[in-house]
């Protein structure tokens, strides 16, 4: 740890632990957590436990000592989330943090009656997707970080094609359980660049060979593989199909390149769980989450894999890796 890290992270703990020190003494009890996600504890980017852990550690928030923290994993099953989160939601914690559109229309209906205060630590147009009134106002019991994934979807079609430059055809992956936002963007900013856009829905990862099989018999030379935490959860199954059909494919977060993608081009995850922590500390402080805005990331980040690149026989512009944030050699 860099020691500017090191005293941002003494110096942020020490300011809160006095508040939620207390608020413990004051209730006669330590603040109860849930964390509920839609994978599982070894597919979850390991970079994003490590940030909210880390924004715990900041906010005084020692599971044990000053909180309950408590963990709860659909592993990958989408459909597994309306009665987990009707199990938090029973359970009555004083915050519960999620994120995706899925995770967390299944705790905002859990919490209809009690409106128990739910912080999301990423989501995708929390407004069109119904979950808050808006981002200055949220309403209900709703509040955290937003990412905003259909502006990022024309910067990722724009560096696949900056790195291949012959792409005609790019299939996009997409989960339809998300909703549509992003796809029409998408569809936008492909053809600004003179590309064809092939959408194609997969909500069984038993199917999605057959899928990349189709689009190379269409000619299809990239892939775009829109935010999913079920896309996630399998991230390791689609990295190894685009190798095997020889697809060059941006991703949405750096963790795919880490595991053999070839570009990544997003938010910083790790960061926004952090931050996510702060809305947790404002909450048990006595704040409504009808009353905090809806943050935005501060950070986006470019990663590249060049063994990737090698494999595939590509050569990365070095307008790319000047800007990157990250290259794997």
């Amino acid at each position: 740890m860099r020691r500017r890290d090191l005293f941002s992270l003494l110096a942020g703990a020490a300011a809160a632990w006095p508040s939620i020190a207390l608020a413990q003494q004051s209730t006669g009890r330590k603040p109860r957590i849930a964390f509920l996600s839609a994978s599982s504890p070894t597919a979850l980017d390991p970079r994003s436990l490590e940030g909210f852990r880390k924004g715990l550690k900041e906010q005084g928030l020692v599971d044990g000592e000053t909180a309950t923290v408590e963990y709860f994993w659909a592993d990958g099953k989408p459909e597994r989330l309306p009665a987990l989160a009707a199990e938090v939601a029973a359970m009555n914690f004083d915050v519960m943090v999620s994120a995706g559109p899925q995770a967390l229309r299944a705790l905002k209906a859990a919490t209809s009656r009690t409106q128990a205060p739910i912080v999301m630590a990423i989501v995708s147009d929390p407004v069109g997707g119904g979950l808050i009134d808006s981002l200055p106002h949220p309403g209900g019991n709703l509040t955290g970080l937003s990412m905003q994934n259909s502006d990022l979807v024309g910067k990722r079609l724009e560096l696949i094609k900056q790195a291949v430059p012959a792409i005609r055809h790019v299939m996009v992956l997409n989960d339809p359980t998300m909703g549509p936002e992003g796809l029409a963007e998408t569809v936008a900013a492909a053809r600004a660049l003179g590309v064809e856009a092939l959408v194609v829905d997969v909500t069984d990862i038993s199917t999605v060979e057959g899928h990349f099989a189709a689009a190379a018999g269409r000619g299809v030379a990239g892939l775009i593989v829109m935010a999913s935490p079920f896309f996630n959860f399998n991230r390791r199954r689609l990295i190894a199909l685009a190798a095997q059909y020889r697809l060059p494919a941006i991703w949405e977060t750096e963790t795919f390149v880490e595991d053999g993608g070839l570009l990544s081009y997003g938010p910083d995850f790790a960061d926004m769980y952090r931050r996510s922590v702060g809305y947790v500390a404002r909450i048990l402080k006595g704040a409504k989450p009808a009353d905090l805005p809806v943050e935005q990331p501060t950070a986006f980040e470019l990663a590249v894999n060049l063994n990737t690149a090698q494999a595939l026989g590509l050569s990365i512009p070095q307008m790319i890796l000047i800007r990157a944030d990250k290259v794997i050699e």
